[in-house]
């Protein structure tokens, strides 16, 4: 599942590189600069740099891109001269209504969140501590998004989702301080309690944001690489996460392909392949009988005796 959301997050970063799929200059060669420099100082100070250079090289390499999008006079400061100072949200503002279509379909996008923030806690734990996520930590990265679901319905929020960009970044600083992420929290109150704060952030040009991100998903693939392997790699087990890649990859890939599909059904898998990815590797490990390597070696040795 890790494995597919590394896949699967290709192409908003080239989509991002190329300055976004609505923008007039898409796939024009400033973009196309502006995503290279930031790539090129992202890798060259997670490489060769050392100390907070080394850690921080997400954060200068945005920097860096922003300030040569600066001087090409790319950034459009429109949000910033737009947005208020200051916006406390009501508590129910939109008052409490029951409708059972609508709540239907938020239940089916809490569990299509809750797969990805599962894939999402286990590569987080495989790439900042290099082991297993436990069942406890799990259950509680869990029963915790769930919580702030709840909490953000009061004030009229959308069910809020694990960010999988941010696996890659741990992956790559191993920073895995609850301090840090509390200071990460404090400025994501502060997007919404100030929202020029929150403008001056959609301020960063979307090929600089590409240019950065790209190395994060890379990171991202390459964890799930790594849980794949910790496992033994017998026939089941490749015929399980070969199988689980290429149909939840394959199916979001064509869309035309699903045209026949009721729109509920085009809802919960069309649009995912984590979802898709996960719901065949969870069926298939119930199907298919579980063998090791070694109840391999010894069915192949029977074969060749009875031959």
């Amino acid at each position: 599942m890790v494995f597919t959301i590394g896949l699967s997050l290709y192409p908003i970063a080239i989509n991002y590189m190329a300055g976004g799929v609505n923008s007039p200059t898409y796939a024009s060669m400033q973009n196309w600069a502006v995503a290279a420099i930031t790539l090129v100082v992202v890798i060259g100070l997670s490489q060769f740099a050392k100390g907070y250079a080394k850690l921080a090289a997400i954060f200068l390499g945005i920097i860096v891109g922003y300030c040569v999008s600066l001087v090409l006079g790319i950034i459009n400061f429109d949000p910033i001269r737009e947005a208020t100072w200051f916006a406390i949200p009501k508590p129910l503002e939109f008052g409490m209504e029951f409708d059972m279509p609508v709540i239907i379909s938020v239940v089916i996008v809490s569990i299509i969140n809750a797969v990805q923030a599962i894939g999402d806690l286990s590569a987080t734990t495989m790439g900042g501590m290099d082991r297993n996520i436990t069942d406890k930590e799990l259950s509680s990265g869990v029963i915790g998004s769930g919580i702030c679901t709840m909490i953000g319905a009061l004030f009229g929020g959308l069910p809020p989702s694990s960010y999988s960009q941010n696996v890659g970044m741990v992956a790559m600083n191993k920073v895995i301080s609850r301090f840090v992420l509390g200071i990460a929290g404090i400025f994501m109150l502060l997007s919404g309690f100030v929202p020029k704060f929150g403008a001056l952030m959609t301020t960063i040009p979307y090929s600089v944001l590409g240019g950065a991100t790209i190395s994060i998903f890379s990171m991202i693939t390459m964890t799930g690489i790594k849980l794949i392997i910790t496992e033994e790699l017998s026939s089941r087990n490749i015929t399980i996460v070969g199988l689980a890649i290429a149909l939840g990859m394959g199916i979001t890939s064509v869309p035309a392909a699903q045209e026949a599909f009721p729109s509920f059904v085009k809802l919960v898998f069309g649009e995912s392949p984590i979802v898709i990815a996960t719901l065949v590797a969870f069926v298939l490990n119930l199907i298919i009988p579980n063998k090791s390597l070694e109840d391999e070696a010894k069915e192949r040795a029977v074969m060749e005796e009875t031959n």
